[in-house]
């Protein structure tokens, strides 16, 4: 998917903006405060249906407006889309499809495959699990159609597991308990399956890319699937519920995944730099924009926010260089045009400069 033009209405300090970006990489320069970033936010929303910066919506939106709106029109192989998302300052949310309204985000975000490096792209590592469970699932919502129903499936059967948990501490007994366990342990074992599969099609991925991002070390990645190793689901489940009962809420299954890094047997966030971390998050996300492509000839659109900040010049040069390879196509944000030094060899790019919300197309 390329995006063929954007509009963006009311969207921070951008009032009316209007970009027609190249299909190849897009640099957006301006000094702090001038809007670059919330060009990427705009698309952000498009790709994932909220922010990168914010979980408000209505910080989002223009002071003294009721709503903002961003619209584009992609190019899909040889069909082309309209895509749009308008949130207003009461949190209601509207999406189109080729003119057709709703307000399903799924439907949106599925149509366009987005991923975004910024500076706080290491929490992947440095934070909760759940980080880490996101970056897989990403990949399997874009890839795997039936994920999504398994997902949800088994997001609703943890609650009511939970719920009764919750309701066992206070005496009351549910006769269908051993029901809605069954119930959890197979839809936990398909996501697990679901995520398995995605992992063996990611680590390849990821160590080839960090022969080129830290090939002074060897990064060991493995997947936790939530539960103990040698029992089924429904037996770790068995095996736990006195504890869970006792605890009011489920403690084993897919939603206590994790995906652990290693360098000679320590995390390897223990062993890396603050930059060299960075470098082990470009991997992985490259790696997430070279899965989509092969297993479904899908492009991503990459959003690189502040590229001064995350890497050195050469490992910038190579992560741009590697994602345009994957046919991505790329907005990249930068300070100062000195920071993309490298950036003649591109034919097919464009240059935005970005002051005071205007946005400005080098001739």
């Amino acid at each position: 998917m390329k995006l063929d033009s954007v509009q963006i209405r009311n969207l921070r300090n951008l009032q009316q903006v209007s970009l027609n970006p190249s299909h190849g990489v897009n640099f957006i320069l301006g000094i702090n405060g001038s809007g670059k970033s919330s060009i990427l936010e705009a698309i952000h929303y498009l790709g994932f249906g909220r922010s990168f910066r914010t979980t408000k919506h209505k910080h989002v939106i223009q002071s003294d407006q009721e709503s903002f709106t961003v619209f584009c029109q992609c190019t899909d192989q040889e069909s082309v889309k309209r895509l749009g998302i308008s949130r207003n300052i009461n949190d209601a949310v509207s999406v189109s499809i080729n003119g057709v309204r709703g307000n399903k985000i799924s439907e949106l975000v599925s149509q366009l495959p987005v991923q975004i490096f910024t500076p706080q792209s290491s929490d992947i590592l440095l934070g909760s699990p759940k980080l880490r469970r996101k970056y897989i699932d990403w990949c399997l919502f874009h890839v795997e159609h039936p994920f999504l129903i398994c997902s949800n499936s088994y997001t609703k059967l943890l609650k009511h597991n939970n719920a009764l948990c919750r309701k066992h501490q206070v005496g009351y007994a549910e006769p269908q308990r051993i029901y809605w366990t069954e119930h959890l342990a197979k839809y936990g074992e398909t996501l697990t399956q679901f995520r398995n599969t995605m992992m063996e099609r990611l680590i390849p991925l990821i160590t080839s890319n960090l022969e080129h991002f830290l090939p002074e070390f060897c990064v060991e990645i493995s997947y936790y699937r939530g539960w103990e190793k040698g029992l089924d689901l429904i037996e770790a489940l068995a095996k736990a519920s006195d504890r869970d009962y006792r605890n009011g809420y489920i403690s084993v299954g897919p939603h206590k995944a994790d995906v652990r890094f290693k360098i000679d047997g320590k995390p390897a966030h223990e062993v890396l730099s603050r930059g060299q971390l960075r470098m082990l998050v470009a991997a992985l996300q490259l790696a997430t924009t070279q899965c989509l492509m092969s297993y479904t000839q899908k492009t991503c659109i990459f959003l690189l926010d502040d590229v001064g900040a995350e890497l050195d010049a050469a490992k910038r040069e190579v992560f741009i260089d590697k994602l345009l390879e994957s046919n991505t196509q790329l907005f990249v944000t930068a300070i100062e045009a000195h920071q993309l030094e490298f950036i003649d060899k591109y034919q097919n790019k464009k240059m935005f400069h970005v002051e005071h919300g205007q946005v400005r197309e080098e001739s």
